[in-house]
C-alpha cells in the first residue's frame, strides 16, 4: 500500500529563523571549544604520574619529606626534566636492571625500588 500523503511543514518566522541560528552557534561554539580542552585533560594525568614518580623517586634517595630544600631541588629537576627517549642506552639498561631483579627474585616494592635505584644510576 503506498500512501500518498504530503507533510507540510509551515515556514519559520523571522524571530524562530533568529534563535535557531543563534542555538546553531552556540552547539557548535560548545564542541569546537571542547576540542580546544580535550588535550588539558589528557595531560593532567601524565603530570600526576610524573610526580608520583619523582616522588617515589626522592624517597627512594632518602629525600623523605623532612628535607626540606634537598627534596625541593629534586623533584623541582626531576619534574622540570624531559622524558627519556626509548634509545639505546636506556633501553639497554632497562633490560639489564630487569635481569638483575630477576636473578635477585625481587618482587613488588622491592623490585620498584630496586629498578628506581637501578636505572637512575
Amino acid at each position: 500500500m503506498v500512501c500518498s500523503a504530503r507533510l507540510s511543514i509551515p515556514p519559520l518566522s523571522p524571530k524562530k529563523m533568529y534563535m535557531a541560528k543563534t542555538i546553531g552557534i552556540v552547539v557548535v561554539s560548545l564542541f569546537v571549544s571542547g576540542l580546544c580542552i580535550a588535550p588539558f585533560a589528557i595531560a593532567a594525568p601524565a603530570q600526576q604520574n610524573k610526580t608520583k614518580t619523582c616522588s617515589a623517586e626522592a624517597t627512594a634517595k632518602g629525600l623523605g619529606e623532612g628535607k626540606g630544600d634537598e627534596r625541593k631541588a629534586f623533584m623541582k629537576e626531576c619534574l622540570s626534566a624531559k622524558p627519556v627517549k626509548a634509545g639505546g642506552t636506556q633501553q639497554s639498561k632497562m633490560k639489564s636492571c630487569n635481569k638483575e631483579a630477576g636473578e635477585k627474585n625481587l618482587k613488588g616494592d622491592e623490585r620498584k625500588k630496586f629498578m628506581s635505584t637501578c636505572l637512575s644510576s
